[in-house]
């Protein structure tokens, strides 16, 4: 497996989109966004010019029963 790469929010928003989450809460402070499916979730930070970093991916992916590779197929 080669290191993950490092991804926009918005382009995790939509994989995690394609893969039928949806989101249920955001909060202004940190603006960050929860998405769930089937009691699966986990939350997505949305920072001003700042992208996802390949460990933050790696948990995400955990999160939502994934492994890396699998989440990025649906790229």
């Amino acid at each position: 497996m080669a290191k993950p790469p490092v991804l926009k929010p918005r382009e995790v928003a939509a994989i995690l989109q394609q893969l039928g989450f949806v989101e249920i809460r955001q909060r202004a402070a940190h603006t960050s966004n929860t998405v769930t499916q089937d009691g699966r979730c986990t939350t997505l930070p949305f920072h001003p010019g700042r992208d996802l970093s390949p460990i933050l991916l790696k948990q995400i992916a955990k999160d939502i029963g994934l492994t890396i590779d699998e989440f990025l197929r649906e790229r």
